[in-house]
């Protein structure tokens, strides 16, 4: 289902209809398809215009990388549509990663023209010796508006391109990035055919139905806020953008634009959930909200459910190299049930496929799959010889079904037993009033190594303080909490508290940087 022959059969047929909408921004797909034959002349002429081009990674077969790295929802968003229609690999960079780390992808990838709204970049790639072009966000729409009216020079230095076409399935279309939760993103092509799979997967069972009008607020760095993008407009649907998660705003926005179907990250469906709780009238035609990750807290369902009865919820499971594999949509969400078109296999570390129930690689084939990394960001294989693909989660299968325990680093050998640390960590989402908590192993002479809970306390001292509702962290309730949900081996031996816990650009906890704060001292142990 390609993106650009749908948008050029709705803006033939129905050109009035909503493709892309902002906040205080919106494009039709009659717009969307004039927009993109200016964009396309200017990103073709910027391109054009270097003396010596940066040479793209092998993986995009010489077609020219065009990386967007901006704060604004809606321009990263109709620049990746507009550009999907012509020879053209498209990036999205988050402009919240370490300027270093941005550097570097856009070095090692070769990325030439790098469309921006952060000086600092712009400075630092100057200063390097990148030898691609960096725009700022308005200076581009600004020559986009000269090429529209057919400005001649300085601004315009070509006429609008031709119009956009579907292109062969088998051409480079995204470059995309791993989510970096247990280190830096690793860079990974997904051609025209890969992205058809996917859509073609996700339509079949997340919903993205013809003219229904999808929210997916966040950054568009996130393969999930992409992946909204790119199927709402594959779908014929019409998706809506914002540069951040405002309940008080969005909740306006549901209600006046028609929403129906909301894609979001777990942390933005919980406030969406307390923003309904606040004023439920703005949410009554809420019918559909899709989030990703997998194991989505008891609590979040729970909560959700009692305000919207109405409202479905989907959790879906699955990986940006790999695409979707299998959502939940009842219970606490830990047993995932994989979509028919998609091959699941848990295998040890011989390779070979583990007894029903236990724990180990899950290993996946699916159509949508990338061939594997860009050469010069990592060193990880995606695919084996066998075509079959690991992100390296673990997991077991049980009837069927399947149950994620984490990365590879999240599970512990603990007295010879394989301990899942997500699974200690599901256990206290039922436990009132508790911080954000992360499980780690500790090295431990005896046993191996020992399970470890953390527990984010936030600033100051935890406990009663005048004007705060933080509670006493107690100590035996804990232990007798994890003594009644889990079972022996999986209890934690020692419990600490840390101000805050490390995360991602994203939001996600990183484990082993964990490790490393208790370990240096950093953690108040109980």
């Amino acid at each position: 289902m390609p993106i650009t022959s749908t948008i050029l059969d709705v803006a033939d047929s129905h050109p009035e209809q909503l493709a892309l909408v902002g906040s205080g921004e919106a494009l039709t797909y009659a717009e969307l398809f004039e927009d993109s034959r200016s964009m396309f002349a200017v990103v073709d002429e910027l391109h054009r215009a270097q003396s010596v081009p940066p040479t793209p990674a092998p993986e995009t077969e010489g077609i020219p990388i065009t990386a967007i790295s901006a704060t604004s929802a809606f321009d990263t968003s109709r620049i990746i549509a507009g550009l999907a229609g012509y020879r053209a690999v498209s990036a999205t960079i988050d402009p919240r990663w370490p300027m270093a780390h941005q550097l570097g992808i856009i070095r090692a990838t070769g990325i030439g023209l790098v469309i921006s709204d952060s000086t600092a970049l712009a400075e630092a790639l100057a200063a390097s010796t990148w030898t691609g072009t960096v725009i700022g966000l308005a200076d581009f729409r600004a020559r986009e508006a000269a090429v529209a009216a057919k400005v001649t020079a300085p601004l315009a230095p070509a006429p609008p391109a031709p119009a956009p076409t579907v292109r062969d399935a088998s051409e480079p279309f995204l470059m995309l990035f791993s989510s970096g939760t247990t280190s830096n993103p690793k860079a990974f092509i997904k051609t025209r055919q890969q992205y058809r799979d996917n859509v073609a997967v996700s339509s079949a069972h997340l919903e993205p139905l013809p003219g229904v009008a999808t929210l997916a607020p966040g950054p568009v760095s996130y393969s999930l806020t992409l992946y909204a993008v790119i199927e709402s407009l594959a779908t014929g649907g019409s998706v809506h953008v914002a540069d951040e998660f405002d309940p008080i705003t969005m909740g306006r926005r549901i209600a006046a634009e028609a929403i129906t179907r909301v894609v979001a990250v777990p942390a933005v469906v919980r406030a969406l959930a307390e923003a309904a709780r606040r004023d439920p009238e703005r949410f009554t035609e809420l019918d559909l909200v899709v989030t990703g990750g997998a194991n989505l807290p008891a609590s979040i369902r729970n909560r959700l459910g009692e305000i919207l009865p109405n409202t479905r919820l989907i959790s879906y499971y699955g990986a940006a190299e790999i695409g979707f594999i299998g959502d939940s949509r009842d219970g606490d969400g830990t047993w995932i049930t994989i979509y028919p078109s998609i091959g699941a296999q848990i295998r040890s570390e011989s390779g070979g496929e583990v007894p029903e129930g236990e724990i180990g690689t899950l290993w996946i084939q699916a159509a949508a799959c990338s061939y594997g990394y860009v050469t010069g960001t990592t060193d990880a294989v995606l695919r084996g010889q066998d075509g079959w693909a690991s992100v390296d989660d673990q997991g077991r299968m049980v009837d069927g079904m399947l149950q994620l325990a984490g990365r590879a680093g999240d599970i512990a050998i603990t007295g010879g037993h394989k301990v899942s640390l997500p699974e200690v960590e599901r256990a206290f989402e039922t436990y009132d009033n508790l911080g954000e908590v992360c499980a780690i192993a500790l090295d431990d002479p005896a046993l191996g190594s020992i399970i470890v809970l953390v527990i984010e306390t936030g600033p100051g001292t935890p406990g009663p303080v005048a004007g705060t509702a933080r509670p006493i962290i107690n100590k035996a309730a804990l232990f007798n909490h994890a003594r009644t949900h889990l079972a022996p081996q999986f209890v934690p031996r020692r419990i600490y508290r840390l101000e805050q816990l490390p995360r991602t650009v994203g939001g996600k906890i990183r484990r082993a940087e964990t490790v490393d704060l208790i370990m240096d001292g950093q953690g108040q142990r109980l």
